[in-house]
This record gives structure tokens, sequence and C-alpha cells, in this order.
């Protein structure tokens, strides 16, 4: 095995690390972009965007996670042959289907365009980020197969690199761009997103060669035809994979048609497109990343969850699933508390000083407290996936969505923005509480009460820490920002040493002393 497989909370710590850096990458370039195209100029992008998905998801196949899956679960068998086998057969089937579908992607630009943008202007930047298919759908390939073998320094860095290369394009691109009109300079930084995934996915191929280098010898190549004829191998990850494919599209096609959805029901609610747009911009564009900043460690957490999660049920090791699932919930609350208390408390000012929009900060106040509940979703999901659950998690994900366009469409049309945002509240509501039902009648589901009433005191001590620092800081007149981050960065400090204080940062009890959920 040329690869280091890493542990379970080592991989979960090198993807958190790098999931910060990346997420500060991302902010960084969503304020670059919000300062250059504007809040009406982030709305073509976030009109342009949608699409993507859809395709990624139709190139993909669900085929990443059921990589990760497979792989994991040959790894402990010490099945070499069979991860080659994987391999070779998911990138035929990926890199065939990117190709054909990014081809009909470009000519049927204009035809796509006409049904599902609701501004076209957006036109250039749809067009300019549809090279991106197969890249993405090769970086996933290879990313499932680093997930599998559980060693997360490749996944970790390219994403690094992926941000970085970005932001350098961004600068130069959409400042010359930028005076040929808005839909330009959008296309351009559309662009900038392609070069970046290329440059990731040179640096994923180089790390997969140099680790393999010396496996050449120990099995014999594999034709990626004769991998695709009366073998398992394919039938294995299309079981995992097309529900996932299932799940993805639907969700993709959801996101596809949402800004029109949100862009009408704002029209019937008696604003003008060009408004609806900006409005659109606000949420989508401002209030959600804020959102979702915080929510790398719980993504991260997940990314290494699945594998760690499969590899338990192979040896069917319900403790090790139990205690993996345990810390997975724990992080969930320590990380959620925090955040979204700064999230609700301090959304205009955070609005105000970040994007100059004190109006998004409304909007972000109003998703803080539903949103808490993202925290917990996706680690859910990954149990869910890890236990090879793959159609379950996609129901839950079509419920959700059903829920959703309603309460947005009818909400939005009744209340405007704010309706549509509390349309996506509701939303992350449902489908945190179908994947806990899920996990709960699967498995059963333990969770130690005594670190909900520790969480929850830090709260408390942090939200009246960052008020009286806040208050105090203003007196000395500091100006706006410093006052601001201060009391952020000391209510922090505090939460973390009342958590210290209370012992709510050990690990649980080895036998859970609370009833389980089934």
């Amino acid at each position: 095995m040329g690869m280091n497989k890493q542990s379970f909370i080592r991989g979960t710590f090198i993807l958190t690390v790098s999931s910060f850096f990346t997420k500060g990458l991302g902010f960084v370039n969503g304020i670059l972009l919000a300062r250059f195209l504007g809040a009406e100029g982030v709305g073509l992008l976030m009109i342009a965007h949608p699409l993507l998905p859809l395709f990624i998801t139709m190139t993909e196949l669900g085929l990443p996670v059921a990589i990760s899956k497979l792989v994991s679960e040959a790894e402990v068998k010490r099945d070499e042959a069979r991860v080659k086998r994987i391999l070779a057969v998911s990138l035929t089937v990926t890199g065939s289907l990117s190709v054909v579908l990014t081809l009909a992607a470009l000519f049927g630009s204009k035809w796509i365009a006409s049904i599902v943008l609701a501004d076209q202007r957006a036109y250039y930047a749809m067009v300019a980020i549809t090279p991106i298919i197969p890249i993405i759908a090769m970086s996933a390939v290879l990313k499932g197969y680093f997930r599998g073998r559980q060693n997360m320094n490749p996944l970790a860095l390219s994403d690094i690199i992926e941000n970085l290369a970005q932001i350098l394009v961004i600068i130069g691109v959409v400042k010359v761009l930028l005076p040929y009109g808005i839909a330009y300079a959008a296309a351009g930084a559309m662009g900038a997103a392609v070069i970046g995934e290329g440059v990731g996915l040179i640096y994923l191929f180089a790390v997969f060669k140099w680790d393999n280098r010396g496996k050449v010898k120990e099995t014999p190549p594999i034709a990626p035809s004769a991998s695709l004829k009366g073998d398992r191998t394919l039938r294995d990850l299309l079981r995992i994979g097309l529900p996932m494919t299932g799940s993805g599209f639907i969700h993709s096609i959801y996101h596809a048609f949402l800004p029109l959805l949100i862009t009408k029901s704002l029209v019937l609610f008696g604003v003008g497109v060009e408004v609806a747009t900006k409005q659109f911009g606000l949420l989508a564009g401002y209030a959600i990343p804020l959102l979702f900043l915080p929510s790398f460690f719980t993504q991260s957490l997940s990314t290494a969850l699945i594998p760690a999660i499969s590899e338990a049920s192979v040896d069917n090791n319900t403790k090790l699933m139990h205690s993996r699932m345990d810390m997975a919930m724990r992080t969930a609350l320590i990380v959620g508390v925090p955040c979204t208390i700064i999230l609700y408390l301090w959304a205009v000012p955070l609005a105000t000083l970040i994007y100059h929009a004190p109006e998004a900060g409304v909007l972000l106040k109003l998703l803080a407290p539903l949103f808490f509940l993202h925290y917990f979703e996706a680690p859910l999901q990954a149990i869910l996936l890890g236990l090879g659950k793959a159609s379950t998690v996609m129901w839950n994900h079509v419920m959700t969505n059903i829920f959703e366009v309603s309460l947005i469409y009818v909400l939005g049309s009744n209340l405007g923005i704010e309706g549509v945002a509390m349309g996506f509240g509701l939303g992350i509501l449902l489908l945190t509480l179908l994947n806990f039902y899920s996990v709960a009648t699967t498995i059963g589901f333990y969770f130690d009460l005594r670190i909900i009433v520790k969480a929850g005191a830090g709260g408390i001590v942090m939200t009246v820490t960052s008020l009286a620092a806040h208050r105090f800081l203003e007196r000395m007149e500091l100006g706006q920002t410093i006052a601001l981050f201060g009391a952020l960065f000391i209510s922090l400090v505090v939460y973390a040493a009342t958590l210290q204080l209370t012992r709510a940062l050990r690990s649980g009890p080895k036998t859970p002393t609370i009833t389980p959920v089934s």
C-alpha cells in the first residue's frame, strides 16, 4: 500500500485545517467579486451557475461517494486489484460522459439560456463555465479514490491550490473585462473558476501518479474496456452511485430553476426584474455564503466520516460506528453554537463591514437560527452514505426540495425576499429531521444530553461577553472593525474556556447512559 492511511481523527483534522484556508480564500474571492461586480453582477453569476451542478451530477453518476465507500472496503480486505478496477471503470465512465455533456452544453447553450436564465445577460457567464464539467468530473473520481484510501492530504492541498489560482485570475481578468460591461466581467469570473479547477486537477493527477509509481509491477494493468465487461465493479459502483445521481439530479434541477422561481415570486410580490436580481444576489451571493462559512468543519468531518463508517460497517463493529457518530454530533454542536450566535447577534454589522450591504444582514439574521441545524445535517447524511443508504438520502432530498419549492413560492410572493429566506431555512429544518430519523431507525441514536447543557451554558456566557466587550471597545473609539472583530475574538476565547471548565471537550462515557432513539 503506497499511501499512508490516516486515522479518522487525523483525516478530519487535515481536512478541517485545509477547509479553513479554502473557505477563507473562497471568502476573499467572494469579497473581490462583490467589490468588482456589485450586487447585480453577483446576481448574474448566481443565475448562470445553477445549471453547472446538473451537468456535473449527470457526468459523475454519484461515483465519488461510491468510490470512497468501495475503495475503503477493498482496503479492509487488502484487495489492490479491486482498487485498480474501481478507478479504471470510474474514469472510463466519467470521461466519456463529460465529453458528451460538455459538447451538448456548448452547442445547445442558446436554447438552454432561453429556458433557464432569469436574466439573459448571464448567457456569457453560463458559456464560460461549461469547460469546467470534464475537469470537475475527473477531479471528483481522484478525490473519491484518496478519500477511500483515507489519505486526506491531496484533497486538502488541491482545494487550496484551486482557490489561489482562481483568485489570481479573477484579479487580472475581471478588471480587464469590466469596461466592456457587467455581462463580460461575470463571464471572466466564471472563466477564472475553470482555470482554478484545471490547476487543481493537474496537482491531483501528479500525486496519484507519484503514489502509484511502484504499483505497476504489483498488479497487471487493466484495460478500461475489459473492466466494463462481465465485471461486478460497474454494478457495485452504480448501486451506490445511481441513488446519489438521482439525489444530485433533483437537487441540481431544483437549483437550476431556483433563480427563476425566486425572481418570479419576487415579481409577483411587486418588485421589478432588476430589483429582483439584486435581491437574489443579496441572499445567494452575500447572506448564504456567510452562513456556510463556518460549516467547513462539519463538511470535513463528513468527508472523513463516509469511509470511516463504511469500514466499521464492513466489520459489523456497532460500537465503533456509534463512537464515530457521537464524535461527529458532539463536534457539530460545539461548532454550531458559537457560529449561530455570532451570525444572529452581529448579522447587520458583519454584512455592513464585509460587503457594505446592511440589507443582506437582515436576511442573515432571519436565517441564522434555522441554519444551526445544518451543522448536524451534513454528518447525518455522511453516516447514511457510509451505511450504504444512498437511496434514503435521495428520498430525503426529494421530499425537502418539494417542500422548499412550495414554501419559497408562497412565502416569496406574499412576503418578498424575507419570505424566500424563510423558505430556505425551513427546508434545512426538514432535511435535518429526515436524516436524523433515518439514522435513528437504522442503527439507533445515542447522545449525551449533558453536552447540550454544557454547550448551551457556553453560548449564554459567550453572548453576554461579546455584547459587553463590543460596548467597551466602542467607548475606546478604535473604529467599528476593531470593535466588532475584537468582541468576537474575546467571546470565542471565553466560549472555549467555558467548554474547558465544564469538560465539554472530553469524549463521553464509554457506555452511553442515555436511551437510544429508534
